[in-house]
């Protein structure tokens, strides 16, 4: 065993010594505290074969959520800047003196966006068809996609966190619930009306400071019923102001179909039935299309602000229109690569998309193939798409990163951060006006702040860099180099099976 330590250690040497990096970021790495093993580099100017930097550039790596942009320019490819996802409003039976004698019927097919401002357009176009009673039921079509029930992925302790919402076809509101809460006044309500769930307050009130545990209620969520119980518990001191809670725990059909219910009440129109889930009958006739904002707009805000549920919605879409509704993960995840491998946005090398969003422990790809995707989307549209990526000292997740720094404004960028994976990728503008295409992974067990700091260094150092050899010659390698190669053939030579050595190369790896 010792043997094998030994002999992985110098592979690991060798590898470093081997790979096309300036003596700069050698040395940012050793001062990072960070084993080159963990980290992948690759840095290359733009649309060109010139690489600048490469460090284990074919070892594959948790992406985490860089992944979102193989859906996001899958999508613009196929289906353009100006695509809007539809919401349909159809009807059946007659309507005879403002009275509906039949149904209401939505079918959704994926907004993501769908939410509670959305519902003044839909109802005032129901009410243009003079229907001012529905007799029938308002049933909801949810058949676009084929997810199942959950609410939420369950990826972490986080379960009800708004990143852990699931997708569905009928999405409302992103599924999130929001609870206000004023300790003053003892007062818990929610902020839209929803039957879908109970609100109950068990809070106590204290007169303590602001801050620490009684500066926010705790929630107990029982969805073991039909019918989801809150229950607000703790205590809270009654000198804070407004508190908003905002959680995953309902089923976005019911909390539409109560929304709209008490909108078209408002609205003056009466509604006799109940909820119903079924498909669109033969009968029924469309009425109203709503469309939501632009599909560069809601690409934009998935990757700014690397929103998972967008993400999701975004894979099943183009699942659906490739393969066919009802549409799947996996349908999805094989409509992204079809797409980038038809313009040529695809290399051979491994790539597993999973869910789109990345969160994801089984998701998996290289730095060669997110540069090579890269590099295409900038052929293609240029500056119109590096402008979805967050600018860094800008905007998006990078807003306060490179605030105040050599790279604000020169960075646009989309990152991927779970736990022991701290990822960023784009590209960056030099000083000298070169455009590069950037990849710097990083899966360590070290804290994930050394990552971001070493990422930071080598962006800064990028944005200054000019070419000479004097800020960016690579480590030539030294002749020990040829000697310790010998040495590990020599040791293979009587080593134990390939597949022992393989083992150790895997629990490294990950």
């Amino acid at each position: 065993m010792k043997t094998y330590i030994l002999l992985w250690t110098l592979v690991l040497q060798i590898n470093l010594y081997a790979s096309n990096l300036p003596t700069t970021i050698q040395r940012m790495i050793a001062k990072s505290g960070i084993p080159s093993k963990d980290i992948s580099i690759y840095i290359k100017e733009t649309n060109s074969n010139r690489v600048i930097a490469s460090l284990y550039a074919d070892r594959s790596r948790k992406p985490a959520s860089v992944i979102k942009i193989f859906g996001i320019y899958a999508a613009l490819v196929k289906l353009g800047f100006n695509y809007r996802w539809k919401t349909k409003i159809y009807t059946t039976g007659r309507l005879s003196s403002g009275v509906l004698h039949g149904d209401l019927i939505i079918k959704g097919f994926g907004d993501p966006t769908l939410g509670t401002n959305d519902l003044k357009s839909i109802v005032k176009h129901i009410k243009k068809r003079g229907i001012k009673k529905i007799s029938g039921h308002i049933i909801i079509d949810r058949s676009y996609f084929a997810v199942g029930n959950k609410n939420n992925s369950g990826f972490d302790r986080n379960r009800y966190s708004p990143y852990n919402a699931m997708p569905d076809a009928m999405m409302f509101n992103e599924r999130i619930s929001t609870i206000n809460v004023i300790p003053k006044k003892n007062l818990a309500y929610k902020r839209l009306r929803d039957d879908s769930y109970t609100l109950k307050n068990s809070l106590k009130r204290v007169n303590r400071p602001c801050k620490g545990k009684y500066s926010w209620p705790y929630l107990a969520i029982n969805s073991s019923n039909n019918k989801t119980t809150v229950t607000l518990k703790g205590e809270i001191s009654k000198r804070c102001g407004l508190r908003t809670v905002s959680k995953v725990f309902t089923k976005p059909y019911k909390s539409f179909y109560y929304a709209l219910k008490d909108i078209l009440n408002r609205s003056g129109v009466i509604v006799n039935g109940s909820l119903r889930l079924k498909r669109v009958p033969k009968n029924a006739k469309l009425i109203y299309t709503h469309h939501s904002a632009t599909l560069e707009k809601i690409v934009s805000k998935t990757a700014k602000k690397s929103n998972n549920l967008y993400a999701r919605h975004i894979l099943l879409l183009l699942g659906a229109k490739v393969y066919g509704a009802p549409s799947t993960l996996e349908k999805g995840s094989r409509a992204v690569k079809d797409i980038l491998s038809r313009i040529g946005a695809l290399s051979s090398a491994p790539l597993k998309i999973d869910n789109g969003c990345g969160l994801s422990r089984s998701a998996r790809l290289n730095t060669k193939v997110l540069s090579g995707m890269l590099d295409n989307a900038y052929r293609r549209y240029g500056k119109r798409w590096m402008r979805i990526l967050s600018i860094a000292g800008v905007d998006g997740t990078i807003n306060r990163r490179f605030r105040g720094s050599i790279v604000r404004g020169r960075a646009w960028m989309k990152t991927g951060t779970l736990n022991r994976v701290k990822n960023i990728t784009g590209y960056v503008k030099s000083k000298s006006g070169k455009l590069y295409t950037v990849v710097i992974l990083v899966n360590t067990n070290k804290p994930r702040w050394k990552a971001s700091g070493l990422q930071n260094s080598i962006i800064k150092w990028l944005v200054g860099y000019k070419g000479s050899r004097a800020s960016g010659q690579m480590y030539k390698k030294p002749k020990i180099e040829k000697k310790m190669q010998n040495h590990i053939n020599d040791s293979i030579k009587f080593s134990t099976p390939k597949d022992d050595f393989k083992s150790s190369e895997d629990g490294l790896l990950f």
